[in-house]
C-alpha cells in the first residue's frame, strides 16, 4: 500500500530542500509520495525540474503562503 511521507524544510536555504527531498525518495517504496513543504524560492524550480528528470511525477504542487509551497512527488 502507498505511503505519503511529510518532509519539513521550511527555513532551509537551497540547495537544504532538494539534498534532503533526494535522501528522502531514496527510502520510498515505487508509488509512495514524498510531499515536501519549503520556503526557499529557488526550490519552485529546483524540486520539479528534479521531479522531471528522474521520472517522479508531481502530483500536487500548491502555494501555502506568501513565500512557502508544498510539492508532493511520486516515486516511480
Amino acid at each position: 500500500m502507498a505511503t505519503k511521507t511529510v518532509l519539513q524544510t521550511d527555513g532551509q536555504v537551497c540547495p537544504f530542500p532538494l539534498v534532503e527531498a533526494k535522501d528522502a525518495i531514496a527510502g520510498l517504496d515505487v508509488g509512495d509520495e514524498l510531499v515536501i513543504d519549503f520556503d526557499c524560492t529557488q526550490a519552485t524550480e529546483t524540486l520539479p525540474r528534479w521531479a522531471a528528470e528522474n521520472g517522479y511525477p508531481v502530483t500536487a504542487f500548491d502555494r501555502r503562503g506568501d513565500a512557502s509551497w508544498t510539492i508532493t512527488v511520486k516515486k516511480a
